[in-house]
């Protein structure tokens, strides 16, 4: 099997790479990679925007921002990936292609769940923080954008980057509306060669892992790293870290 595996990866590994590129639309890994940055990068604005309108005290923000974050974290993603599959196009009166309606879906379906990673980031700071901030002069707006956001974001990294290990496993649903992602290439494959399904699905089960176990490492590390920071050990003598420093 093993030797089928090396096989099928020497014959068919620009496939799972980049798909039928350049004689079609670009797939396979670097379409998933694509579809989970550009999910994670435009949601991330939208992620900002839902938390804030959660913390408002007014509920013409609060309670629609509420209703948009249950709605989206209650409901499957493929049920959420077909909604917009079939209703963006009546709405704009044209069709959209299924790599624009997966992006469209990531960006509103992440949105909703970084809002709530970003709303518990600005909670498990000192109450402190604001009032500060509002003693010095500055308004709340102006407080939320330069005092507590930074440190908020900071220490919400490692959450970010395991949501986006979640991304990656989620753009495989595309592959229901013919997205040319890893797992339609991999199917793609299987179609061709017919006879080994296990050891091309073994193959993806492979990819996946391997990356997102890196990304994984990456996200515990970071963590690491941002405790030993707030303790103010990031030195290697165990010091104080130069900007904690600065802030004492």
């Amino acid at each position: 099997m093993l030797a089928n595996m090396i096989s099928i990866i020497e014959d068919n590994w620009l496939l799972l790479l980049i798909g039928q590129y350049p004689n079609g639309p670009l797939g396979g890994i670097a379409a998933t990679l694509i579809l989970s940055v550009l999910g994670i990068v435009l949601a991330f604005p939208l992620s900002v925007l839902i938390a804030l309108a959660r913390l408002s005290s007014w509920k013409l923000f609060n309670w629609p921002a509420t209703a948009l974050v249950y709605t989206v974290r209650g409901v499957p993603l493929l049920m959420l990936i077909l909604w917009v599959y079939f209703l963006v196009p009546l709405l704009i009166g044209d069709s959209v292609p299924g790599f624009v309606t997966m992006i469209c879906t990531l960006v509103i379906y992440e949105g909703a769940f970084l809002s709530e990673i970003v709303r518990a980031g600005i909670i498990a700071l000192p109450k402190g923080q604001m009032d500060a901030a509002r003693a010095l002069g500055h308004s709340h707006f102006a407080a939320m954008r330069y005092i507590i956001l930074p440190q908020a974001l900071y220490n919400m990294m490692p959450s970010i980057l395991s949501q986006f290990v979640s991304t990656i496993k989620e753009t495989t649903l595309g592959y229901v509306i013919n997205v040319p992602e890893l797992t339609f290439a991999a199917s793609q494959l299987n179609n061709r060669l017919l006879t080994k399904p296990f050891e091309i699905f073994a193959i993806l089960a492979i990819v996946y892992f391997i990356v997102c176990w890196s990304l994984s490492e990456l996200s515990e590390w970071l963590e690491q790293r941002i405790a030993r920071q707030r303790r103010g050990l990031d030195t290697e003598d165990g010091s104080m870290t130069p900007h904690l420093k600065e802030a004492a």
